[in-house]
């Protein structure tokens, strides 16, 4: 029999008739403030559980069910989530991670379709091959995350701070990540098969310095007013890509083809190897 009581008292909020926790059933289980550190959750049925407040941290919960699952403020730093499933692919059945803490947390093809991490640490947390379609990411901290082959496609990353990400292979395809901080952030060039994909991507007045986007697709992206400063842009695909107003000093273009790219009021000047078609140099 297996006891779970709460973080700051003896009191138990539940008790399971097993040895483990791992494959049980706590479905819609209230578990706010539980202490759950260091638990063996693995496979367990924890969807539409309520675990706000409650301390996971190095938690195993490796293929976990965690549908609709309320944990904001949850403590998770150093757990394991590889291949849980935290939502059906709606809004409605996403898990809310909101301002949670997920330090070195393993996400790695996790199901985080719709959840909610607004304001969520995620520093130097592992998303690889994750699934984060349509998930709230304002806000939140990605500090030097790997997001190699993670899918953000339509994802809201406004305000996110990306620094130093590995985004090799990741998929950005319209999401917003205006005011976003890249910098430095890189695709593990030259391999060029490990491309970062950002179509039609909201980067508006993001910052993009020393960012490695070298052979990275940003077709019909959005750099508006973004602070490019010695980013490497080499052969990027930037066709019909928006680059009004944006500061492209130091800005590496070498095989870029630019007669697609909007450029009105950019300085070109100090840019490194853009070859700039002459109908459009009265642009800079």
């Amino acid at each position: 029999m297996i006891e779970i009581k709460r973080l700051d008292s003896d009191e138990v909020l539940l008790t399971v008739s097993a040895d483990t926790l791992s494959g049980a059933d706590l479905r819609e289980a209230d578990l706010s403030h539980a202490d759950l550190a260091n638990a063996d959750l693995r496979n367990t049925d924890l969807s539409y559980a309520d675990l706000s407040y409650a301390n996971l941290e190095n938690a195993q919960l490796q293929s976990a069910q965690l549908v609709g699952a309320h944990l904001a403020h949850a403590k998770m730093n150093h757990a394991d989530l590889t291949g849980a499933k935290l939502s059906e692919g709606t809004q409605a059945t996403g898990a809310i991670l909101s301002n949670a803490e997920l330090l070195h947390v393993k996400f790695i093809g996790a199901d985080l379709r719709y959840v909610d991490l607004h304001d969520a640490d995620l520093a130097e947390a592992d998303l690889s091959n994750a699934f984060l379609q349509q998930a709230n990411l304002q806000q939140a901290n990605l500090k030097s995350a790997k997001l190699c082959s993670a899918m953000f496609v339509d994802a809201n990353l406004t305000d996110c701070d990306l620094r130093s990400t590995n985004l090799c292979n990741a998929h950005f395809n319209r999401a917003n990540l205006m005011k976003a901080n890249l910098t430095e952030a890189f695709s593990n060039v030259p391999d060029v098969s490990s491309k970062v994909t950002l179509v039609g991507a909201n980067l508006t007045q993001a910052k993009l310095v020393n960012t490695n986007f070298s052979n990275a697709v940003l077709k019909e992206a959005n750099f508006y007013r973004a602070d490019l400063r010695d980013a490497n842009l080499s052969k990027a695909m930037l066709g019909g890509a928006h680059l009004r107003r944006a500061n492209v000093a130091g800005t590496d273009f070498s095989g870029v083809e630019l007669g697609g790219v909007v450029m009105d009021f950019t300085n070109f000047s100090q840019a490194k190897n853009a070859n700039i078609p002459s109908y459009k140099r009265n642009l800079r």
